[in-house]
């Protein structure tokens, strides 16, 4: 039997507006140079203003065109003013990665009430903002595309990351639930749930004595992390095809699989990496 293979549009993403947040470095960063090659005209946004401008200065001779913005996602009026002000430029919104994200690791009791505000405020109410600015006029438009930043702890999960794992949770169930009304409007969601990806994610905060690096890639048995710049393609073949989830890389999906056919021993297996985690770090 002959398969069909489903072709790119070299051209699928000329002229597109998007915006990306979180894209000061890492994955955000990583997107805004692969929708710039693309094609797209795109606002690469972070708190961080001079990282996001940093990014959109090497980009500056792409295919598509860059500006860099200061935007804090956890401030729903100032996501809402951007998203206008995209759009009264010109005249659309076509794509929104809402990625801007942060972790916390660690025993559970050691994380402050501030430090779970923190995490909520940035993973769920930072995506909330982007989604509630741009989807009605993605669906005054008929069409457009969202694309949440979530994680494999979106799909399964593991203690020393509960917050984490918390948030991540909550953005697959957002991006499912959406995808599924934005449908008849010609609106496209999809969430993307990496494993371990070599981004400053990888290095951050913690309680305890928490090292997040021996953590995510000791959990996938890896010496080394995804590469932001595979992701980011594979990122803009996902929305191409108009896929709910994109997990990557292959060992994530067995995972996945794996834990959703096994309930029961997944869990024992968490369990036991998280004895183990703990006898490593310390904790």
């Amino acid at each position: 039997m002959t398969r069909l293979v489903r072709r790119r549009d070299p051209d699928r993403f000329v002229g597109r507006t998007a915006i990306v947040t979180g894209a000061g470095s890492g994955i955000g960063a990583a997107l805004t140079t692969a929708l710039v090659g693309a094609g797209a005209d795109v606002v690469c946004t972070d708190r961080d203003g001079a990282a996001a401008e940093r990014v959109a200065s090497t980009l500056a001779d792409g295919r598509g065109t860059v500006r860099a913005a200061t935007l804090d996602v956890t401030d729903g009026d100032a996501v809402r003013a951007l998203v206008e002000d995209v759009v009264d430029d010109s005249g659309r919104i076509d794509l929104m990665f809402n990625n801007a994200g942060m972790a916390l690791g660690g025993n559970t009791e050691l994380l402050t009430p501030e430090q779970w505000d923190a995490i909520v405020d940035v993973n769920i109410r930072g995506v909330v903002h982007g989604v509630t600015a741009a989807y009605p006029h993605m669906i005054r438009q008929g069409s457009g595309h969202i694309v949440n930043t979530a994680s494999m702890a979106g799909l399964t999960a593991a203690g020393l990351m509960t917050s984490y794992v918390m948030t991540k949770h909550a953005v697959v169930g957002l991006s499912l639930a959406l995808r599924s009304e934005a449908a008849a409007h010609g609106v496209g969601v999809t969430a993307l749930c990496p494993a371990a990806v070599e981004t400053p994610l990888l290095d951050g905060e913690g309680v305890g004595g928490f090292d997040g690096r021996t953590f995510y890639l000791s959990g996938q048995g890896v010496r080394t992390a995804y590469g932001a710049d595979r992701l980011a393609t594979e990122a803009l073949v996902a929305v191409e095809r108009d896929k709910a989830l994109l997990v990557v890389p292959a060992q994530a999906r067995a995972a996945w699989r794996f834990s959703r056919a096994a309930p029961t021993v997944m869990q024992r297996m968490t369990a036991r990496f998280v004895a183990q985690q703990r006898r490593r770090q310390s904790l």
